[in-house]
């Protein structure tokens, strides 16, 4: 620390160049920001402890493909299994296509598997008790303004009533939270009766989206899953269950590898900051040769030296790496702000910043190699005489 002074003073020995490098490192840490609250937002599902004993059951063939409603009794005859229940994706649109939220049709017992969801016990029971009943998040809520009483129309995208129209009606009875602060962005959602949605879409009737099975043992968790595969071994619905952890990830995949995609980007992206910063550092330690000459003259190790250079690369990236992550906290809290838990972003948070400033020191040591090995090796009278 007690050279901290002579590392400020070389960084601010060119103003121009340094400005403009740390606007490069500081638009490469805002774009790490942006892109791992992202990649946390989506892989948040797999790291949750709720619903840890929970499996949920699909078509084997694929995510879209129906299941029949007959498999319902049987897998809550499975041996191991607590309760069961079900739900049909629906996919409507709230006055505005670029207004997406989830939305599905769910059976009466639904919310009794999902304890982490609190509802108050009257509105529970005005979601079993009204036909046209729908329950939201309270993030979703208050996006949109809605209330205990108003009527929720949705534009259907993929099932049509048997009257030939898209539009469905739904009363709200009940806003749910979450229990759990973190898991905030599952009150982006809104859930209404299934009976309702069977008994007036044109077609699919009887058959639903996917099961969720609430087991009694997690330990047993591999052992009921392929008791409940083995209900439909050689039909033509046959089954692939799993941890409904493990469902979040393969359905978010079903879109998009979303670690490869970041990582790709993020790659690039410090490959050429390395490029741009290890060229800044190189030209930076041959213009100060002289004085590096100078500093061995006057007592300095070539172990301090090699450290003044480390870290002076080493503050270059973390300066800028710090503005770079408070921007993208900004960003995010904007956007969040803004559109509500419907895009998703997480927070940055402790992590991100950890994982930042980490990277942030491992690429200034990178840069900073070379030009500090290079200061570290000059000869005192070769340096002084410019050879």
């Amino acid at each position: 620390m007690k050279y901290l002074h002579l590392v400020w003073a070389a960084l601010l020995r060119r103003k121009t160049r340094t400005l403009f490098t740390l606007l490069s490192v500081l638009a490469a840490f805002l774009l790490f920001g942006l892109l791992d609250s992202v990649h946390s937002a989506f892989t948040a599902g797999s790291r949750d402890v709720a619903g840890v004993d929970r499996l949920v059951t699909v078509s084997k063939v694929s995510f879209t493909l129906p299941l029949p409603k007959s498999l319902y009794e049987r897998i809550q005859a499975v041996p191991g299994v607590r309760e069961v229940t079900y739900a049909n994706w629906f996919g409507g649109i709230y006055q505005d296509p670029k207004n997406f939220f989830a939305n599905m049709a769910v059976a009466p017992n639904f919310l009794s598997l999902f304890p982490e969801f609190a509802i108050p016990p009257e509105q529970l029971q005005a979601f079993h008790d009204t036909r046209t009943g729908a329950v939201a998040g309270a993030s979703l809520a208050r996006q949109f303004g809605w209330k205990i009483g108003d009527k929720i129309p949705l534009q259907a995208t993929i099932y049509p009533q048997k009257d030939g129209s898209n539009n469905w009606t739904l009363d709200l009875v009940g806003i749910f939270h979450t229990i759990d602060p973190k898991q905030v962005a599952q009150e982006n959602q809104l859930f209404f009766n299934w009976d309702y949605f069977d008994e007036a879409r044109q077609f699919g009737t009887g058959n639903i989206g996917w099961y969720v099975t609430r087991i009694i043992d997690v330990h047993q968790a591999d052992r009921v899953a392929e008791r409940i595969d083995a209900l439909s071994v050689g039909s033509d619905h046959e089954t692939k269950t799993q941890s409904e952890q493990a469902f979040n990830v393969a359905f978010v995949s079903q879109f998009a590898d979303i670690g490869l995609i970041v990582g790709a980007i993020m790659g690039a992206v410090f490959f050429t900051l390395i490029l741009l910063t290890g060229n800044t550092m190189a030209q930076a330690v041959r213009e100060r040769i002289p004085e590096l000459a100078v500093l061995k003259t006057i007592g300095f190790s070539n172990r301090s030296v090699l450290s003044l250079v480390l870290a002076e690369a080493v503050a270059l990236l973390l300066i800028g790496a710090a503005v770079g992550l408070l921007l993208a906290g900004a960003v995010v809290a904007g956007v969040r702000l803004r559109l509500g838990t419907g895009f998703p972003l997480d927070q940055v948070g402790r992590d991100i910043w950890l994982h930042g400033l980490a990277l942030a020191v491992v690429v200034g040591l990178i840069v900073g190699a070379l030009p500090a090995l290079r200061g570290m090796r000059l000869r005192i009278v070769d340096a002084l005489a410019g050879r």
